[in-house]
């Protein structure tokens, strides 16, 4: 499961390619969403990246958006509050 609901906001699961020439989402990949990441896994750039791009697609404080697991990862899972599951896969999903 990409997202669920839970007491404390939506849990996102996420793929990351850091380095990449910008970032995106560019959809599922296998569980998780994959996200491209302009920054490199260098000194956590890429995490604070992944916040960055989270909190502003799903316009709420980088706060609002905290890494669960897998900081040192290409997996990872992300706590969004403020946001639901359905909403935060409707803002984050590459519209073709």
């Amino acid at each position: 499961m990409i997202v669920r609901d839970s007491d404390h906001g939506a849990i996102l699961t996420v793929h990351v390619q850091p380095n990449a020439a910008r970032t995106e989402c560019v959809g599922a990949h296998g569980d998780a969403l994959k996200i491209r990441l302009a920054a490199r896994p260098i000194d956590g750039a890429a995490n604070d990246e992944l916040i960055r791009f989270i909190a502003e697609q799903c316009v709420v404080p980088r706060a609002h958006v905290q890494l669960q697991a897998g900081a040192a990862a290409r997996r990872k899972r992300l706590c969004v509050q403020g946001i639901t599951a359905q909403a935060l896969l409707a803002r984050l999903m590459p519209q073709d």
